[in-house]
């Protein structure tokens, strides 16, 4: 009996062993969670499940090789795919693209494959919520999810829309009329014919720029404009494309889209009325500008027809110099792809050249009642059983999940030293377990050698 009992002891240190060494053997594994050796007593019972209040006991008997799921250190990388989950969850993999099987996993070592999806060191794939163009999700199922794939490498362009100035246009600044006392209309090639000007660049349906440039000039307040005095804090503005890539215009010539707008000032600096139609009082505001490309030219582009609002809300007149302290434009060129950005949310957005981040995914993250209870499949991954409980799918950094942090990874949560140290003291157990054995070996001869 005390042979087997021993040999129980030697057994249980040499699992004890076997996880100390596979726990210090993975101290550099993305992800690990290090093993504990877990044992238990063994008595001897009766046929009624009881034993003897004098029973010594069998031996001890491992009875669970317990992962611990504590959190790792994390250490930052220069590539934005690494990804680490600073608390509670798992990343969702897929083995196969089309695969309905969920693996979960903390390693977030992730690249590119050929086809555009985001993997793992082992291909698999990692899954995401879809989202809409804010965004936003709409399930926060498993069944919802699915493999991300990068977009083409293009991205659309958008025409513009609207278009807003806002400037300081001087107070000082001389008079200009057409030297007979009436207005001067703005002449884009007659720099006297205008005071200040200032560009913009807009975008086409197909992501053609074009430089609209607006030009203001300072109306002699006592210049008439046929129906007496034009007054004080009174200008004019017009608005060109240069080039005049639009219909009926000549190439290389500058095309006016707006001319004539008359833009009056408070005397206490503030924008009064902008009016295309200087013999109204009625406010125009905003203006809106059309221009088409034309398709009998040979530097036709073939862009839709758009409109271009132009506002110039937020426009001053005072004794400043001439500054544009604001300026607007929506819409961008063709944009090629150049990174991929994940937020703390573990929103992913695909960036562009031209400046536009777009929502692809966000990133799925499950978690388990009992994650001691899953399957361990190996390369740091695991597979819901039983015993775990359904997995608890959900966004990072909401109810109980952690964050998702991009450019770092997940160190194994190893303690070397601990680990070490643990060994000595196996080790020792070990050599005990030996001794005892030992021991039982020579009160088992010195009885066999009796006369």
């Amino acid at each position: 009996m005390s042979f087997s009992t021993a040999l129980s002891g030697l057994n249980a240190a040499t699992a004890d062993l076997n996880v100390k060494s596979n726990n210090i053997a993975n101290v550099n594994t993305t992800g690990f969670k290090q093993s504990r050796a877990e044992f238990g007593d063994v008595f001897a019972v009766s046929a009624f499940g009881t034993t003897s209040s004098t029973a010594i006991g069998n031996g001890a008997v491992l009875q669970k090789v317990a992962q611990q799921f504590s959190q790792g250190n994390l250490e930052f990388t220069d590539n934005a795919l690494d990804l680490a989950i600073s608390g509670e969850g798992f990343f969702a993999m897929a083995p196969e693209l089309n695969s309905g099987e969920v693996i979960y996993t903390r390693a977030g070592e992730f690249g590119v494959n050929k086809d555009g999806y985001i993997v793992s060191n082992e291909g698999w794939y990692l899954r995401a919520f879809p989202v809409d163009s804010d965004g936003q999700i709409s399930a926060t199922s498993m069944n919802a999810t699915g493999p991300i794939q990068l977009p083409p490498s293009v991205g659309a362009p958008e025409a513009t829309s609207n278009l807003s100035i806002a400037t300081n246009l001087p107070s000082t600044s001389p008079g200009i009329d057409d030297g007979a006392g009436g207005l001067l209309a703005i002449n884009p090639n007659d720099p006297d014919s205008y005071s200040f000007s200032t560009s913009a660049t807009v975008y086409d349906s197909l992501g053609n720029e074009h430089v609209v440039t607006t030009y203001y000039q300072h109306i002699d307040s006592n210049a008439d404009d046929g129906s007496g005095p034009v007054g004080d804090n009174q200008w004019q503005m017009a608005a060109y494309i240069d080039g005049s890539e639009v219909k009926g215009g000549t190439p290389g010539t500058p095309f006016a889209l707006e001319t004539d707008v008359r833009i009056s000032f408070n005397a206490d600096g503030t924008l009064d009325t902008v009016d295309a139609d200087p013999t109204t009082t009625g406010t125009l505001e905003p203006i809106t500008l059309s221009f088409t490309d034309t398709t009998t030219s040979e530097w036709a582009s073939g862009a839709e027809t758009q409109s271009i609002t132009l506002s110039l809300n937020g426009s001053t007149q005072n004794s400043g110099a001439f500054n544009v302290g604001a300026l607007t434009v929506n819409g961008f060129p063709t944009g090629r792809l150049t990174g991929v950005d994940v937020s703390e949310e573990g929103l992913i957005r695909a960036t562009y050249s031209n400046g536009q981040a777009v929502p692809i995914g966000k990133i799925a993250l499950g978690d388990f009642a009992n994650p001691q209870a899953l399957n361990k499949i190996g390369s740091t991954a695991w597979k819901e059983t039983t015993d775990s409980g359904p997995v608890i799918a959900g966004e990072a950094s909401t109810g109980s999940f952690g964050e998702v942090q991009a450019g770092a990874l997940e160190t194994s949560n190893v303690d070397l030293t601990k680990e070490l140290v643990g060994l000595i003291t196996a080790q020792r157990n070990f050599q005990a377990n030996s001794k005892a054995i030992e021991t039982n070996n020579a009160i088992t001869q010195t009885i066999i050698n009796l006369r």
